[in-house]
């Protein structure tokens, strides 16, 4: 399945649930797209684990076949699987980048990876989902650093997450640490997922 690049403030009213993490998509209209988007719909148990599939892999902006593959790496994993799988997502190099605030969503900063406008380490990397371990440096290309889109991005900024520093002047920023789950998006039910993946097998 391809990745989705249509509006996401449909889709987010959609899912019922805020892709971008601001809630802005749901202040207005709070429910579904469409003429029949206000009615209520049962969900079986299946619906409800795919439902929170599909809200995880929008929000992260990634398709389905990198989305299974990073569960089934977390699987393999010691710990536990759900809290594994974010953690993961999390250290994705567009993720790192969003979450230093050089971005104001996942997709800018996945454009701006795939420009080729982000050294890792001081190298350029091109790769959206290279991993990022704790402890590398995160830096906005010298002749990129300009860019209106990562100094607005950098003025709208109200909050940068306890596992990454940012030194917003210098365009550059280090991964600290893998984040804590409660650092992370408390509307998701990551064992749903968990239950889902199971389910297939």
């Amino acid at each position: 399945m391809a990745r989705y690049t249509g509006p996401i403030w449909k889709k987010s009213r959609r899912l019922g649930f805020s892709v971008l993490e601001n809630g802005k998509e749901l202040n207005k209209r709070p429910y579904a797209p469409g003429q029949h988007g206000q009615k209520r719909h049962k969900s079986t148990e299946y619906g409800l684990q795919l439902a929170e599939k599909q809200k995880v892999r929008h929000m992260y902006g990634i398709n389905e076949k990198q989305f299974h593959n990073t569960f089934d790496r977390a699987s393999k994993m010691e710990g536990v699987t759900g809290s594994n799988f974010l953690f993961l997502l999390e250290s994705r190099l567009d993720n790192v980048v969003y979450r230093m605030g050089f971005a104001t969503t996942r997709r800018a900063a996945r454009q701006l990876v795939n420009h080729g406008h982000i050294l890792l380490n001081g190298i350029k990397t091109d790769i959206p989902s290279c991993r990022v371990n704790p402890g590398d440096v995160i830096t906005v290309k010298e002749r990129s650093q300009q860019l209106d889109v990562i100094k607005t991005a950098l003025e709208a900024q109200t909050h940068v997450p306890g596992f990454v520093e940012v030194d917003a002047e210098k365009r550059t920023g280090k991964f600290t640490r893998l984040p804590e789950r409660s650092e992370l998006n408390q509307e998701i039910n990551e064992q749903l997922i968990v239950e889902y993946y199971n389910r297939l097998g």
